[in-house]
């Protein structure tokens, strides 16, 4: 038996903060109290269900130069993050039942967080042909996806419809790949000045409309990605308002960052969809404050130097994100724009609730998957020190406000900061 004390408790489902603590037995968390009991002192930081990370992109298999399970689960766990949700976006693709139970394996043996697969909806991830989605959900898929836009609708309604029948969650990526192809700007003045290959905003609204139409069609359980334009937001609260199955997710990035960080050509910075305008960032924080969107993101893309180093238009994109999640989501707090609660529900509990898993609570019964953070805590980033393999972070040199202390799976501690 483990009790934890004097923490400030953040309770999601609760939506409320209280001085308090957990007892936990067998990898469970048994009780909740208020006030002060003998057990292991908190020193009065915060205590919160572990990060349920949807969308992180893993090297495993193709690419383990750039990312391993070993490596990624390192610095899930300095990050927080007690579930990583990982993307079928690998070389090869995870479309068949054999490949993901060689990854899920792989998971087992070399990360210490917990890690449940998605799996390619359709072969080879070139959207022509629909994978064995009954047969991997068998296996495991928590999830399905392309990690990019399935460019024929008639494709992805047959994928639908038949995720539908099986109850499976569909994840779709909302960009017209017409429109978006070779962009690596939001179009307006600053892509601009910078003379760079640019994508409406317009992209983004089209592939939505089209997806929640056939969502509709389907009657699909469905999830866009990432929502990152202020125009999109229409369509999504219409579709919830007509009661149709759908919730959305958003990058940190998105969140925190805006195209004007871009500066002087800064490959970091290079993400997909591009970073958008400060009033489309704004709004992103305002659908997350109002659950409108339902799931924040670390979208963990890890790339190496030379991927990197490369002229703006030709730098693959992404950035790793595992680490930095939770401080750069803690800027929107500090800013006043998301209490902790609300934070941890976009973080934490819906993201478990999407995929059906018993996560993001903090509750008797619930799996004691758990983060200790010192909300307060001012330190400078320095990218050499992140445990991923690859350091591809926009948050280099940045200074940021909130440390991980101490995280645990299932009541093991799995990070302690200053340990060997």
């Amino acid at each position: 038996m483990l009790t934890l004390t004097n923490a400030r408790l953040v309770d999601p489902e609760g939506d409320r903060v209280v001085d308090g603590g957990l007892v936990i037995e067998d990898g469970r968390i048994t009780e909740v109290f208020e006030g002060l009991r003998p057990g292991q002192d908190c020193g009065g930081r915060h205590l919160a269900p572990g990060l349920v990370d949807i969308g992180v992109k893993i090297g495993e298999p193709g690419e383990r130069h750039k990312e391993s399970f070993r490596t990624a689960g390192a610095a899930a766990a300095a990050g927080g993050v007690t579930t990583m949700v990982t993307r079928p976006d690998t070389l090869p693709a995870i479309d068949n039942p054999e490949t993901l139970e060689f990854i899920a394996r792989r998971a087992v043996e070399a990360s210490p967080v917990r890690v449940l697969p998605m799996a390619a909806l359709t072969k080879g991830r070139i959207g022509a042909e629909m994978t064995e989605i009954g047969l991997m959900r068998d296996v495991g898929a928590v999830a399905f996806t392309d990690a990019a836009a399935v460019a024929d609708p008639r494709v992805f309604l047959r994928c639908l419809t038949y995720a539908a029948g099986l109850g499976a969650l569909v994840i779709g990526h909302p960009q017209d790949p017409t429109l978006s192809a070779g962009a690596c700007m939001t179009s307006g003045r600053f892509a601009s000045q910078l003379g760079l290959p640019a994508v409406s905003p317009v992209a983004e609204r089209i592939g939505l409309e089209r997806d929640l139409a056939l969502a509709e069609a389907s009657g699909a359980r469905y999830h866009a990605d990432q929502i990152s334009t202020a125009r999109s937001l229409p369509a999504l609260e219409r579709a919830r308002a007509d009661g149709l199955r759908v919730t959305a997710g958003v990058s940190i990035h998105h969140l925190t960052l805006n195209e004007l960080d871009v500066g002087d050509y800064r490959t970091f910075f290079k993400l997909t969809p591009p970073l958008r305008s400060e009033d489309d960032r704004l709004a992103m924080v305002g659908a997350v404050a109002d659950g409108l969107i339902d799931v924040i993101g670390s979208f963990h893309t890890p790339q190496d130097e030379e991927s990197k180093r490369l002229p703006f238009e030709e730098a693959a994109p992404g950035a790793v994100g595992l680490e930095t999640l939770l401080p750069a989501a803690l800027r929107l707090h500090h800013a006043g724009a998301l209490s902790l609660p609300a934070l941890w529900r976009a973080l934490a509990l819906n993201p478990a609730r999407l995929i059906e898993i018993d996560a993001g609570r903090l509750a008797p019964g619930a799996p004691a998957d758990l983060v200790l953070f010192d909300a307060d805590a001012p330190f400078r980033l320095d990218r050499a020190t992140l445990r991923s393999k690859s350091k591809n972070t926009p948050f280099d040199e940045a200074l940021l406000q909130g440390r991980v202390l101490r995280t645990w799976v299932g009541g093991r501690e799995v990070f302690a900061r200053g340990a060997p």
